[in-house]
């Protein structure tokens, strides 16, 4: 089964070249029905593709929205605000559910420099705020996922000759 191709009543997963990936998202303003059904449907769509974060241009929705499930934590950010805590830089493998290879269609994975700890503040599906402090993959995910709000992508990160490699590989 094709993890980017969903069920008939779900969103897919949009793929570099997209425009709606390139783009900074907006911010939420209705706290509404819409919003928890989205966010359900972005943990649904998620874990079919076997990720740990998914933000919302990732299913073609340009909203500062991101859902995790990583490192035993698991929510939902709405409109983050991400800081850095422990700007020592982490190089690590990072793949992307937008990224995926041509011939595999699974992410395709580099060592990708983060931040080592990072706080993010936002809010919940019902308006309240919530923050979370992250080290290690969760502060990788949570860092991967605010850029995809700002329009750009893990690839963005690698030195040229790294990013040039990977995205020879995506469709």
């Amino acid at each position: 089964m094709n993890p980017y191709k969903r069920e008939s009543h779900m969103r897919d997963i949009r793929v570099v070249g997209d425009p709606v990936l390139r783009t900074p998202a907006e911010p939420v303003t209705d706290f509404d029905r819409e919003l928890r059904r989205l966010i359900d449907e972005m943990f649904q769509v998620m874990y079919q593709a076997r990720g740990v974060g998914l933000a919302g241009p990732q299913i073609g929705v340009s909203k500062r929205i991101f859902v995790y499930d990583c490192s035993n934590r698991k929510g939902h950010v709405i409109n983050p605000e991400l800081t850095v805590d422990d700007d020592a830089e982490v190089l690590d493998e990072e793949g992307c559910l937008s990224v995926p290879g041509r011939e595999t269609g699974t992410p395709i994975y580099a060592r990708t420099p983060r931040a080592a700890g990072v706080t993010v503040r936002g809010l919940d599906r019902l308006g309240r705020p919530v923050q979370v402090k992250a080290r290690g993959m969760l502060a990788r995910c949570f860092q991967h996922e605010t850029d995809h709000l700002d329009g750009k992508l893990y690839v963005d990160r690698l030195a040229k000759d790294a990013a040039r490699k990977v995205l020879l590989q995506a469709p």
